[in-house]
C-alpha cells in the first residue's frame, strides 16, 4: 500500500483540485465551446526558468512557434552532444558555458562529425486543465529523460481546457511534430522562402519559419519517440496516430516508438479497476469525469470519445509503432490502459506493460514523488526499452 505521507498528500491534492475543477465548471467564461479568451484563474505553479548553460548536464531554452496560440516548447539538450563533435561555436571562456549551437551549412563535409541525437517529444500531464511544460516537476523529469536516453527532449506547452477545448491540445501536439519536420527541412535547404541559412542564425520569438540551432545541429528526427504522462499520454497517442496516417508526408520524421505513462483514459463501461478503485488516490472517477467535461466540447461529451477511450480508435492498430505502457497498481485507470496494450499485441505490435506496485497515478512525474526510488527506476526502465529503437545500429543494448 502507498505510504501514509502519499495518502495524506493525495487527499490534500484531491481536495484542492476538486475545488479548482468545480470553479472552472461554474465559470461562465468556460461554457462556450469556442472560447479561447475567457479568463480562468489557476493556482500558481512553480516553474523553472530556462538555462542555456549545461546545468546538471542539460541545457534548456524556451521558444514560441505559433503567435496565434502561443504554443511553446522547451528544448532539453544533454551535454553529451559535445563529445566528439566538431564545428560548433561552443567556447566556455567566451559564452560563460552557454551553448549557442549553430545552423549547419549545406555541403559541409564536417557535418558528419556533428553528434546527432534522437528526439523525445514530451507531453506533460494535468488532466488537460492544469500543468505546464516548464513546471519544476516537468523540467526535472525531462532532464532525467534526456540524460537516461541520451536524447534531445522537446517538452510541449500545449493549450489547456476549458479555455481551449478538444481538439486544441491535440492539434498543438501535432503542430509541434510538424515544426520539428520543418526544422530538418530548413536545415537542408539554403533558402526556404525568404529565410537564408547562415551560421548562428537564431530563432526569433515566434520562429516557426526560422531555423532552431540546437535542433538543426543535433537532432536526428529519423529516431523520434513520443512520450506522454497522464493526459499527455492521450496526446502522444493521438499524435502518433496522425504521424502513422501521414506516412512519408512527415519526412524526415520517423516515430520509432511511443511511451504512454499511466494514460488518462476512461469509458462508458467501467473496468474492474474503475470499479474497485473508483475513489483511488490523486484522481478518482468523479474528478476524471469532470476533467473530461471541461476538455470535450459540450456537444461531443462522451466517455467513449476516441480521445478518452483509446479502444475506440479508428486507425488500424497494426500500423502503430512499438508502444510501452506504464501503469500504477493504485490507479483506477490502469485496466483500460492495459487493455489498449493488449489490443496492440494482438496485431503483433511490440507493446509491453510495466506495472509498478504500491504506487499511484503520476508516481514518476509528480513533483512530490520525483525523488523516490521508484520514480527514478521508472525512467531508467523506460530508457532501457527506448534504446532498443533509438540506438545507432550496432550499438543496441542487450538485456
Amino acid at each position: 500500500m502507498p505510504s501514509v505521507s502519499v495518502k495524506l498528500y493525495s487527499l490534500i491534492y484531491k481536495f484542492i483540485l476538486n475545488r479548482q475543477l468545480q470553479t472552472l465548471t461554474q465559470n461562465p467564461n468556460t461554457n462556450n465551446n469556442n472560447n479561447q479568451f475567457g479568463v480562468v484563474s489557476r493556482a500558481d505553479e512553480s516553474v523553472t526558468p530556462a538555462n542555456p548553460s549545461f546545468h546538471d548536464g542539460v541545457a534548456t531554452k524556451d521558444i514560441h512557434i505559433d503567435p496565434l496560440t502561443s504554443l511553446s516548447l522547451r528544448i532539453f539538450l544533454p551535454q553529451s552532444v559535445l563529445t566528439g563533435s566538431k564545428g560548433f561555436n561552443f567556447n566556455p571562456n567566451q559564452t560563460h558555458g552557454v551553448y549557442a549551437g549553430y545552423s549547419p551549412e549545406l555541403g559541409n563535409n564536417n557535418n558528419n562529425n556533428i553528434r546527432k541525437l534522437p528526439v523525445v517529444l514530451q507531453f506533460h500531464g494535468g488532466g488537460f486543465v492544469t500543468g505546464s511544460g516548464v513546471s519544476v516537476a516537468n523540467d526535472l523529469f525531462c532532464r532525467r529523460v534526456a540524460k537516461a536516453c541520451d536524447a534531445i527532449v522537446v517538452a510541449v506547452g500545449y493549450r489547456l481546457a476549458p479555455e481551449s477545448r478538444f481538439p486544441a491540445a491535440f492539434e498543438d501536439g501535432l503542430e509541434a511534430l510538424n515544426w520539428l519536420a520543418k526544422q530538418s527541412n530548413l536545415a537542408e535547404c539554403r533558402v526556404s522562402g525568404r529565410v537564408e541559412l547562415r551560421r548562428r542564425l537564431i530563432v526569433d520569438g515566434f520562429g516557426s519559419e526560422m531555423i532552431e540551432p540546437w535542433i538543426a545541429a543535433h537532432a536526428d528526427l529519423s529516431r523520434c519517440v513520443l512520450l506522454g504522462s497522464s493526459s499527455g499520454a492521450n496526446i502522444a497517442n493521438y499524435v502518433t496516430q496522425k504521424a502513422v496516417e501521414a506516412g512519408n508526408r512527415l519526412d524526415p520524421i520517423r516515430v520509432v516508438a511511443q511511451v504512454l505513462m499511466y494514460p488518462f483514459v476512461i469509458g462508458n463501461t467501467p473496468t474492474k479497476s474503475e470499479i474497485k478503485l473508483t475513489n483511488s488516490y490523486l484522481y478518482d472517477r468523479s474528478m476524471v469525469v469532470l476533467a473530461w467535461k471541461l476538455f470535450l466540447p459540450n456537444d461531443q461529451f462522451n466517455l467513449d470519445h476516441p480521445a478518452a477511450n483509446p479502444l475506440m480508435a479508428k486507425i488500424p492498430l497494426r500500423q502503430m509503432p512499438p508502444t510501452l505502457t506504464v501503469v500504477a497498481e493504485h490507479d483506477f485507470m490502469r485496466d483500460r490502459a492495459i487493455a489498449y496494450s493488449q489490443e496492440l499485441r494482438k496485431v503483433n505490435v511490440d507493446a509491453p506493460v510495466y506495472d509498478y506496485k504500491d504506487v499511484i497515478h503520476e508516481f514518476a512525474t509528480f513533483e512530490m514523488f520525483l525523488k523516490t526510488p521508484k520514480a527514478q527506476a521508472c525512467v531508467e526502465d523506460i530508457a532501457i526499452w527506448v534504446k532498443k529503437y533509438i540506438s545507432v545500429r550496432g550499438l543496441e543494448f542487450s538485456y
